[in-house]
């Protein structure tokens, strides 16, 4: 389950829709909310559209937005006897189903809107009939069918079987036009996101033992196991693959520093190696603080220089830094480096720009 946020605010004051996807029979349910509903009104809506229908679930996989690890909705699940399970970045068994789900629904909700006008909620209730009916090619067959064991009787399906409707209310004319746009629509939508994900998709496998690289995130600012920054390596490793999960998933041997980091990955965030030492890139040379920092320390000054302002002469430094290399040094001030690191200036003053140059620890 998960929620599709930031809709145009419709008359009854709904800005959101609530995606619930049943893993077997891939049977959607979207029920309109807003944002700042409270946990006790989900979680009448959950017994009134969820439990009614089905049952109580088993197991629920969403991500991590507040209202689904609040206290309130874990006690509540636990009393139901449901085990919810949270999805991470780096875990494949995760919500994906629903993010899927939720990618068509907004193509069908923004064709709904363009061709028929009017609010979204309104013609929520026909996109959420029509993704049921229709085809899925996971379980060769519609969400509907595979739910109650039959196909659904519509008007569209009264038409294909040659019964003739003698009188059809203006309502029920338009809402079947409205479904068989909707269908259309819902397939171009299925058929464009295939393209798409056809162009980067490569058949790649790997055998148990193989070792292969682990990919890292480059996002400026973002911590992803133990390296931070744009320029930190986009891959480390290399790791050995201990089991096949999937088509798509290989669990792979991790060290000890990376005990915390679920096992199991994607292949696309895995390459293969090929032998060579200059490839180890180990992750335990940063030695993280417990509030997930690192502190710099100077190895040496490289070079001295001096910047003129107005009436104002500021004594400049390049340093490097541990753990980077001469091309990350980096020109710092004499004065704030003498009161941080004094060990490296043994002398205590320039004597000359080549003075300093080289000058270790």
């Amino acid at each position: 389950m998960d929620f599709v946020s930031g809709l145009p605010l419709s008359p009854s004051k709904k800005n959101s829709v609530w995606v619930i996807v049943d893993r077997l029979t891939k049977c959607a349910h979207f029920l309109p909310v807003h944002t700042t509903f409270s946990l006790d009104k989900l979680a009448e809506l959950y017994i009134a559209e969820i439990v009614r229908l089905h049952g109580v679930p088993k197991l629920i996989v969403s991500d991590r937005d507040p209202r689904f690890t609040s206290r309130f909705w874990q006690c509540l699940h636990q009393a139901l006897g449901t085990r919810l399970h949270f999805s991470t970045s780096y875990h494949p068994q995760s919500d994906g189903q629903s993010e899927r789900v939720i990618q068509i629904l907004e193509d069908m909700l923004r064709c709904c809107v363009i061709e028929f006008q009017g609010s979204w909620e309104k013609h929520l209730p026909l996109v959420e009939f029509a993704y049921n009916n229709s085809y899925q090619a996971s379980i060769q067959m519609a969400p509907f069918e595979a739910l109650y064991g039959r196909k659904c009787r519509t008007p569209l399906c009264w038409a294909e079987t040659g019964q003739k409707l003698v009188s059809m209310p203006a309502l029920l004319k338009g809402t079947t036009e409205k479904v068989k746009l909707i269908c259309e629509r819902l397939k171009a939508a299925s058929d464009r996101q295939k393209s798409y994900a056809d162009l980067k998709r490569k058949e790649i496998e790997y055998a148990v033992g193989d070792r292969v690289f682990l990919k890292v995130s480059p996002w400026k600012k973002v911590m992803r196991f133990g390296r931070k920054g744009k320029l930190s390596p986009r891959y480390i490793g290399p790791y050995e693959v201990v089991e096949r999960v999937g088509p798509v998933a290989y669990r792979l041997r991790l060290p000890q520093e990376l005990e915390k980091i679920h096992d199991v990955f994607h292949v696309s965030m895995l390459r293969r190696y090929r032998s060579d030492p200059s490839h180890v890139m180990p992750v335990e040379e940063v030695v993280l603080n417990p509030d997930l920092t690192y502190d710099e320390e100077p190895v040496k000054v490289l070079d001295s220089d001096s910047k003129v302002l107005r009436g104002k002469t500021i004594e400049l430094v390049k340093v490097l830094w541990k753990h980077r290399g001469v091309e990350e040094a980096t020109w710092e001030r004499k004065e704030d480096m003498l009161k941080q690191f004094p060990y490296l200036f043994p002398s205590g003053k320039f004597r000359g720009r080549n003075f300093l140059r080289g000058g270790e620890l």
